[in-house]
């Protein structure tokens, strides 16, 4: 069912959607949430981080960051609080090399990387009776293609999923971020990619690109082309793209999913919004708020409450 309308009426400075993206991640402290972390062993010999808030639940709420984000960005401990006061153990994976250690081999993560999550998905899972599996932005993206792509059977612990500021299209995603207007995102993801590619480079010499042309990556189209897709398989970046988008598999999706993304959010194309899937699949909900911004979705400027999106997700998950 798709809903393009919400009882999401933000204060008059959330309404511009670089503020409702900007505002929350620099301002937002969720001080309640202290994890305890768990190194799991892949099966290819490197090694995922998880990070535990435990309440003794049979009920787990299965939390995946977004792009070079980690479990200390204040959306995910904002998460894990909501759920937490409702009775969810909470565990937050951190994709390989976003915790506070470099992975171990030459691939990292990237937004179809689903193998991993189904790999911690199997190994968090066993003791509770029902899971609900939450991912941000680039890992909303991710969640969506391992429920739809057919790859690994979806268990049916898997009760509910929430997929919040998904760029379902990844190509429209990329080309929307390289905009002028949106260059201070832009710039820092590409910070800390460039550093994690300067540093892939130095300890694995076998991979076939130099300093100088990681420092002339201006956007996602270079740098995918240069690190991600290559190494990961990818014949290039469009390759990549067209094989990890999510919105291809969404007819597929059996598990009841929830995708919220906001009609202002900077990081979104047009083919981000799958109104013709979510009322042609009965078990896809699409929630597209005018406002919201990028993974925001503040109702006002205090905010230690909880974000509009955190407790539609509860709602959800509970309904």
């Amino acid at each position: 069912m798709a809903l393009n309308q919400s009882d999401l009426n933000p204060s008059f400075l959330l309404k511009h959607k670089h503020l409702a993206t900007i505002l929350p991640n620099l301002n937002r402290r969720v001080p309640e949430v202290n994890y305890q972390r768990k190194t799991l062993q892949t099966p290819d010999n490197d090694f995922i981080d998880v990070d535990q808030s435990l309440v003794g639940s049979s009920k787990l709420v299965l939390i995946l960051h977004g792009l070079e984000g980690n479990s200390e960005r204040q959306y995910a401990k904002g998460m894990t609080r909501i759920f937490n006061r409702n009775g969810y153990d909470a565990i937050v994976m951190n994709h390989r090399g976003c915790s506070d250690k470099p992975n171990l081999l030459p691939t990292s993560y990237h937004s179809g990387k689903t193998d991993d999550l189904h790999f911690v998905f199997e190994q968090v899972s066993s003791q509770y009776e029902e899971v609900v599996i939450i991912g941000f932005s680039l890992s909303g993206n991710m969640l969506l293609k391992y429920l739809g792509d057919g790859v690994y059977p979806i268990s049916p612990k898997i009760r509910k999923a929430v997929a919040i500021s998904a760029p379902i299209s990844l190509r429209d995603s990329a080309i929307g971020l390289a905009k002028p207007s949106n260059w201070i995102y832009m710039r820092r993801f590409l910070r800390t990619l460039k550093a994690k590619a300067h540093q892939k480079r130095l300890e694995f010499p076998a991979l076939n690109y130099t300093a100088e042309q990681v420092e002339a990556c201006k956007d996602f189209v270079a740098i995918d082309n240069l690190y991600t897709a290559p190494v990961h398989g990818f014949k290039g970046a469009e390759d990549y793209w067209a094989k990890c988008s999510s919105r291809q598999f969404l007819k597929n999706i059996k598990t009841s999913t929830l995708i919220i993304n906001a009609l202002d959010d900077p990081f979104l194309g047009s083919n981000c919004f799958p109104f013709d899937e979510a009322n042609s699949n009965p078990m896809l909900k699409l929630l597209a708020p005018k406002h919201g911004g990028h993974v925001g979705f503040a109702e006002t400027l205090n905010f230690k409450n909880d974000l509009w999106s955190e407790k539609m997700a509860l709602e959800f998950a509970v309904s």
